[in-house]
């Protein structure tokens, strides 16, 4: 299903950037000097046939040029009950699109000279983190930051078991949960979380819980909690009102349904039992107890402003969030990373010759994706609430 998922999405990304690097010096319009204009039929065309076959209900998408959104539109119906047709100010959750923001905040305590990026996170952790297998090999915050910690890729099911009583902060996360999930002898403890043949910084595999202990560094360093950490020094600076990890901060009218398809039927998340089991929602919207890793929501909207940002070397209306040099090392792939990692951003290959840095997202009902070229300073963003 992955590689399934990772092909509609490479597509889709293709058909925005071919879509719009030819008709980027169109001739200015009378009322907008610089705005392309794209061939809209054959592209509106493309883009819904793509839609049906990854099973998207909806899509918002943008396209961002020269620190500014030129291009916009929602597409199918957010709500399909109630006929709600998308726009950028609709809200999906971002699934992994999350872990930038959370690289994000980490970092910024990082130019504070707060931590250096190689120390041993156990310095900050209240308890001991080390792979059993390779206990006296130190995990380091850039490891987390950059999936080499040898934390496996998270498969245990006990690990996505989720909270959908209620709104983050659980007084039960990040701790105990961390240490009953990741130490020898906890209660959610799987010896499967850590790899038996890397050790620490050999290998990147791409494992969900780092973002969830890196949020608790962001805590532990900042002494704020991480909620108000992101609310203060990143929501607020780029102006992204309808972000948060949340759920019931937010107009619940403006919140796409998640869809899940499966031999050809939508499915809401609540009538997953089938797939899910005993890890079934009983709602209808995602509340996911592993927030720092994928339980952010936002809006296409907001999201420009955060990509801007990182493609505006850390400043979004002149507000400068990250410094251009801490912006250059989060988006530099890191020694030997096999997935194409930096510190919490991700290089993709577009076609042969074109890639891009940033992030993709993926959750049952959800499919997401940002991502910028640097050479044509050239971001797209969509938002989904489909999977195949």
């Amino acid at each position: 299903k992955n590689t399934q998922i990772k092909i509609i999405a490479i597509i889709t990304i293709l058909v925005f950037f071919a879509g719009t690097l030819a008709p980027l010096q169109a001739t200015p319009t009378k009322d907008q000097s610089a705005t392309p204009q794209l061939p809209q039929a054959s592209f509106d065309q493309r883009i819904s046939f793509l839609m049906r076959i990854a099973g998207f209900r909806s899509l918002s998408t943008c396209i961002i040029k020269d620190d500014r959104i030129i291009w916009s539109k929602g597409y199918g119906y957010y709500d399909v009950l109630k006929e709600k047709q998308p726009t950028t100010d609709t809200i999906y959750i971002l699934a992994s699109v999350t872990k930038t923001v959370v690289g994000t905040a980490l970092m910024q305590l990082y130019e504070q000279g707060l931590f250096d990026l190689d120390d041993d996170v156990n310095v900050y952790l209240p308890f001991e983190l080390r792979n059993p297998n390779f206990p006296e090999e130190p995990i380091t915050i850039r490891m987390l930051l950059s999936h080499t910690s040898s934390l496996n890729t998270n498969e245990q099911m006990n690990y996505y078991w989720t909270n959908f009583s209620g709104d983050p902060p659980f007084s039960f996360f990040p701790v105990p949960f961390l240490q009953e999930f990741l130490l020898p002898g906890g209660r959610y403890y799987d010896d499967t979380v850590w790899s038996t043949t890397y050790r620490p910084g050999e290998h990147a595999m791409y494992a969900n819980v780092g973002f969830d202990l890196i949020s608790f560094l962001v805590e532990l360093i900042s002494g704020e909690s991480f909620l108000q950490y992101c609310d203060t020094h990143i929501f607020s600076p780029l102006e992204m009102h309808n972000t948060s990890f949340n759920l019931s901060r937010l107009n619940i009218e403006q919140v796409a349904v998640p869809y899940q398809r499966y031999a050809g039927k939508y499915y809401l998340l609540n009538e997953l039992d089938f797939i899910l089991g005993d890890y079934t929602p009983p709602g209808m919207y995602w509340r996911p107890r592993f927030y720092p890793a994928g339980g952010l929501y936002s809006t296409v909207t907001d999201l420009s402003h955060f990509l801007i940002a990182h493609m505006n070397e850390g400043v979004y209306k002149d507000i400068r969030i990250l410094e251009k040099e801490t912006v250059d090392l989060m988006h530099q792939i890191q020694p030997d990373n096999a997935i194409g990692y930096g510190l919490a951003w991700m290089q993709t290959t577009i076609n042969p010759r074109l890639t891009a840095t940033g992030h993709g997202g993926d959750l049952p009902g959800t499919d997401t994706w940002m991502l910028y070229n640097q050479t044509e300073d050239l971001g797209v963003i969509y938002l989904a609430n489909g999977n195949p």
